[in-house]
């Protein structure tokens, strides 16, 4: 399974977007399942906007089984908080501990995300190691 950040799912879903027509390659050329957690959901919804076509887009895609909204239960969102302040000196917002707490659980090490800066720095835990994200797109 690829997981699905925010950047992406907004660039996908609204044309205005600069990454758009980038993405919508990637996105083409993508074979795995994806998913994403209802925090970058709520993100993505936020910056596209209830009225707007990019968020009835998002809404059909999510509906019509283009995207899995993967659970967010006590253990994850207790290690979201975790890595949430394990990155304190390189601020992690919800959304993206989410997504590193999903892939983890999962597991997996592919995210779909603009966010290079960031998902560059976080690691996931597997086991006693750590491994880097595998940064798709």
């Amino acid at each position: 399974m690829i997981l699905v950040d925010t950047g992406p799912l907004v660039a996908l879903f609204d044309p205005k977007e600069g990454e758009h027509p980038r993405c919508r390659e990637v996105l083409r050329g993508l074979t795995a399942p994806l998913g994403t957690t209802l925090p970058v959901l709520t993100e993505a919804f936020h910056i596209l906007s209830p009225e707007s076509i990019g968020s009835d887009r998002l809404r059909e895609f999510v509906l019509q089984d283009g995207l899995q909204v993967l659970p967010l239960e006590r253990k994850g969102l207790e290690r979201a908080f975790e890595l949430m302040e394990q990155y304190r000196d390189h601020p992690m917002d919800l959304a993206d501990a989410s997504l590193i707490a999903a892939a983890e659980a999962i597991p997996t090490r592919k995210v779909f995300t603009l966010d290079l800066n960031d998902f560059s720095a976080y690691r996931l835990r597997r086991g006693h190691g750590h491994l880097t994200v595998e940064i798709v797109g």
